[in-house]
């Protein structure tokens, strides 16, 4: 664990310790969110800053009373202690009873549970990696185009939302699936309404899942979906084919034009996805 003298030497080493969407300065003492500042007084952030950089270890509270309170300071140090945690927890969203950050060891102290990367703000290079089991995006960040996480977000929820309309109109209109298929083909309708009622409901589940999860900005969203993405593909390009059973009434033209937006439209929730999710892409925000 470390001592004071070891807490400022890195501290002089480092300076930015990120972890999940956050990322600290550990010389001016500031927290950001996807790049956007959070009010923290100084002493919850002096808390956060032994934290991090005893991730994983415990912190006692008479080490954070040294360090915070001197001994020749007067103060209430449990009442003190204990607003800095609750306001910490408050910033971070993090919660004692299910803790994604800050466990509590009852009369003891207080534990770093999440990986936690440390850069020195020169080279941009990391001083210490983070530990085996942090959670890491399969698909590396490569040539995106820069654009706010808000706007990624939001054309991804307006993608899952039109999806959600095809699902449930395919759903109300089920019965002239097999007519269409039979005059195209002269015959396989059954099949094919048989399918695309299975599709559409899995498909309303999955979408539901993601619009829940991007609208509420859930930090494995991301993660989640690139993992499921060959099976969302696949559902995706079933349904990219449905206008070529309405072609009729929308004109072979329009229909096709169709077909290929809806062929491309799983792409660009990938997208998407790693605008808004990446890790580095939340270490640029």
């Amino acid at each position: 664990m470390y001592t004071d003298q070891r807490m400022a030497e890195a501290g002089k080493e480092t300076r930015f310790a990120e972890f999940g969407p956050y990322k600290a300065d550990l010389r001016t003492g500031e927290l950001r969110k996807h790049g956007i500042r959070l009010r923290l007084q100084e002493q919850p952030f002096q808390v956060l800053a032994m934290l991090l950089l005893n991730r994983g270890e415990l912190v006692t509270r008479e080490q954070l009373q040294k360090r915070l309170w001197p001994g020749d300071t007067f103060v209430d140090f449990d009442h003190g202690l204990n607003t800095a945690i609750n306001k910490l927890r408050e910033v971070l969203s993090d919660s004692s009873a299910t803790p994604k950050y800050i466990e509590t060891l009852p009369r003891r102290g207080y534990r770093f549970l999440a990986s936690v990367e440390f850069h020195n703000g020169s080279s941009g290079e990391a001083i210490s990696k983070p530990l085996a089991d942090a959670p890491s995006s399969p698909e590396p960040l490569t040539d995106l185009p820069a654009a706010p996480r808000p706007v990624a977000r939001a054309l991804f929820l307006l993608l899952q939302a039109m999806y959600l309309v095809f699902y449930v109109v395919t759903l109300m209109r089920h019965d002239r699936i097999a007519e269409a298929v039979n005059t195209l083909f002269r015959g396989g309708g059954v099949e094919v309404t048989v399918v695309a009622l299975v599709s559409s409901v899995v498909g309303i589940a999955i979408r539901l899942f993601f619009f829940s999860g991007v609208a509420l900005d859930s930090q494995r969203v991301g993660e989640i979906f690139l993992r499921v993405f060959p099976f969302v593909l696949f559902l995706d390009e079933l349904l990219a084919m449905s206008p070529l059973l309405i072609w009729r009434e929308l004109g072979a033209g329009i229909a096709l034009a169709a077909v290929a937006a809806l062929v491309w439209a799983p792409f660009a929730q990938r997208t998407l996805i790693r605008m808004a999710y990446s890790a580095t892409a939340k270490a640029n925000q």
